[in-house]
């Protein structure tokens, strides 16, 4: 049986070339900051991004926690949205580790957040408040239908943080799905930033790590930093190297998973009992409701899961899909048609 695994894009395998280049790869020790294939991958990451450094790491979560203890102290305040992966899905790091306090302001359907209310979220200066230090922002956003933030909208949070002193860090994990998205160059989502984190893993196909980056002193720090939580590594160049790949071979193939997000999420409006608004996932994650007077959201999963279809069943019945590398044109086609087989009753 062949399985169409809509679950997520982490679940892409590495290429043919990918693997290739691992098994040649010129390694070192990364802890002595002498792995060539490591050094090739951050010196190319942070010319896409426009940054004057980056820095190689085994995950997301840990490039934005390294990112958050680099900026900010024990005490201090950080402004992020209540949808951020930052604030649902790092299992309070920040707090727990950093010592620093999350403030949320809701975020908008489109990932947004609304200029006043990040405005009025800044702290004045008084003995009674933490200190503002930063604001989080996320690009594409992943639980805001996959949306990404346009240069004009960072730019005015970039002008914001500038009014107060502050500085931006972006969640980038998707920022090139934004990027091919919104047909415009990754570094003009970048430039507002002080530091970006990118994942290799998910649509880019490597298996493993994710990339932060920023000024050559502040990723000085950051070193540092991701040495004390466990990151540092040694020859993981043959890690790097699926990753150099990945930038080099993956980027402008995301749109193809665009296009299938836009055929499964078309077809999926056409089923019933299903609620979806296609104009709404405009990159590679969907959501969608089910409300069927004879098949459950449970139900549906199972059923699913049954015929090799798998998704990702959140709270409130809410449903996520996400198209990646490993799900074809035919495969969107066959999870359609085993949809609508469950519920054509």
């Amino acid at each position: 049986m062949t399985v169409i695994d809509l679950r997520s894009d982490t679940l892409t395998q590495p290429t043919e070339a990918m693997r290739e280049a691992m098994a040649q790869a010129e390694v070192g020790d990364d802890v002595f900051n002498e792995d060539p294939t490591i050094h090739r991958l951050q010196d190319m990451a942070a010319e896409k991004l426009g940054m004057a450094a980056a820095l190689y790491l085994p995950s997301g979560t840990m490039g934005n926690l390294v990112s958050l203890l680099t900026h900010c102290g024990r005490g201090d305040e950080i402004i992020l949205g209540d949808r951020s992966h930052i604030f649902l899905n790092e299992v309070g790091g920040l707090s727990a580790l950093g010592g620093i306090h999350p403030h949320t302001v809701p975020n908008r359907d489109d990932g947004t957040l609304p200029l006043e209310a990040l405005e009025n979220a800044i702290r004045q200066s008084d003995q009674h408040y933490p200190p503002t230090r930063l604001i989080c922002l996320e690009n594409t956003h992943n639980y805001c239908f996959g949306s990404p933030l346009t240069p004009q909208y960072m730019d005015s949070v970039a002008d914001l943080a500038g009014k107060y002193g502050l500085r931006v860090h972006l969640d980038g994990a998707r920022i090139f799905n934004a990027s091919v998205a919104l047909c415009v160059d990754v570094r003009e989502l970048t430039r507002q930033a002080d530091s970006v984190m990118f994942s290799l893993s998910k649509g880019l196909s490597a298996p493993v790590g994710s990339v932060i980056a920023g000024p050559r002193d502040w990723v000085a720090q950051a070193r540092k930093w991701r040495k004390m939580v466990g990151g540092g590594m040694r020859q993981a160049g043959h890690l790097a190297a699926a990753g150099i790949v990945a930038l080099e071979t993956q980027i402008d193939r995301l749109q193809e998973d665009h296009q299938n997000a836009r055929t499964l999420a078309q077809g999926l409006k056409q089923l019933p009992g299903i609620q979806i608004e296609p104009e709404k996932n405009p990159t590679n994650i969907l959501f969608f409701q089910l409300d069927h007077p004879e098949v459950t959201p449970e139900d549906f999963l199972q059923q699913l899961a049954s015929k090799g279809v798998k998704l990702l069943l959140m709270k409130g019945g809410l449903f996520r899909a996400v198209l990646n590398r490993m799900v074809t044109p035919e495969h969107t086609q066959s999870a359609l048609a085993i949809a609508q087989k469950i519920l054509d009753r």
